[in-house]
């Protein structure tokens, strides 16, 4: 939209690179082209103002197939004004003099123009083509389609509007004829992940049996082993009692012998010493035999003597001391501890 103002009745306009702007007073063209920055009257022009820039146009609509399923597509037109003073002179482009603003639609014609041309050359498309073949080539059929239908539209060029491109963004079946279709593919893509997750157990199956295998070969060794260790802890056993044994024998073997010399040792230890004793007591005997009455008597009383306990004190009563003197006093000639003459250690 061109910028319009007002300076003491005067009107200035000024628009942008992307605007064609025709001017006219009193009938008679006074400015022609884009980017125009004048002065005017209100009362004797007549403005125009035409884009020139690239301008872009979506296009929805339904469609049928040969087979009678109703499909959607969706397309963009891009086109431009190429011939100004034409659209001037075939679409209403005027301008309020004082706001700037159009008068009209002239936009939403071309609009108009371009979705019809373009969902008219679509239908004939695809009237002639499977949903099948819609899905899987009607995009690139119906680009083809629209822009050379477009480009040989007779109104177009007559209106100075270009096509520059079409583009068809999607083809789609209606939301149950879509979900039907995608299930052949959901199930063969499900077949796949189902075969994928067999093969993975498969070979999981296989290493676990592997790992079995190598485990039970494991056991079967170890069980081996244990069997040559139990073998041979027996024949170390075996080998150690017998020299236990031979060990043993040798030990008793010796104890004996030694047991045997100690016992011949020890008779004839004893055999000295009763020879040696007996010829003492010979002796002894001889040397008593020979000895009188009072030396034996003397010897009595050492003998006793020594083996008398100790005795600290004595006391001796008066009656003690006459019974002892009277029995020393009264004892007989001849008999043990007397002789012919007095009583040894005792007085009258």
């Amino acid at each position: 939209m061109a910028d319009i103002t007002t300076r003491l009745g005067w009107r200035h306009l000024r628009s942008s690179p992307t605007a064609h702007v025709r001017y006219h007073r009193r009938g008679r063209l006074v400015h022609d082209g884009p980017g125009l920055s004048f002065w005017f009257r209100a009362l004797t022009a007549s403005l125009s103002e035409v884009p020139v820039d690239d301008r872009e146009l979506a296009v929805a609509f339904h469609a049928r197939t040969s087979d009678f399923q109703d499909i959607g597509v969706q397309a963009t037109v891009t086109y431009r004004i190429h011939d100004p003073a034409t659209a001037a002179t075939r679409l209403d482009f005027a301008i309020d003099p004082d706001t700037g603003a159009w008068r009209g639609a002239p936009l939403e014609q071309i609009a108009t123009l371009l979705t019809e041309s373009a969902q008219q050359h679509a239908l004939d498309a695809l009237a002639r083509t499977t949903l099948a073949s819609a899905l899987a080539d009607g995009v690139a059929t119906v680009r083809e389609r629209v822009g050379s239908g477009l480009a040989a539209e007779p109104r177009l060029p007559a209106t100075g509007i270009e096509v520059v491109a079409v583009r068809v963004v999607a083809i789609r079946p209606e939301p149950e004829v879509e979900r039907a279709l995608r299930t052949p593919a959901r199930e063969q893509i499900q077949q796949e992940a189902d075969r994928a997750t067999y093969e993975r157990r498969a070979v999981a199956v296989e290493r676990e049996r592997t790992i079995a295998e190598n485990e039970l070969a494991s056991k079967i060794e170890l069980a081996r082993r244990e069997e040559q260790l139990v073998e041979q802890n027996g024949t170390n056993a075996r080998r150690r009692a017998e020299e236990n044994a031979a060990a043993d024998a040798v030990l008793a073997q010796a104890e004996a012998s030694r047991t045997v010399r100690l016992a011949h040792a020890e008779a004839e230890a004893t055999e000295r010493t009763g020879a040696s004793r007996a010829e003492a007591q010979a002796a002894w005997l001889r040397v008593h035999a020979d000895a009188g009455p009072a030396i034996l008597h003397a010897l009595a009383v050492t003998r006793l003597a020594e083996n008398l306990p100790r005795i600290d004190s004595l006391t001796l009563s008066p009656d003690v001391l006459t019974g002892l003197l009277t029995r020393l006093g009264t004892a007989t000639p001849g008999a043990p501890g007397t002789g012919d003459g007095p009583v040894v250690g005792a007085r009258p």
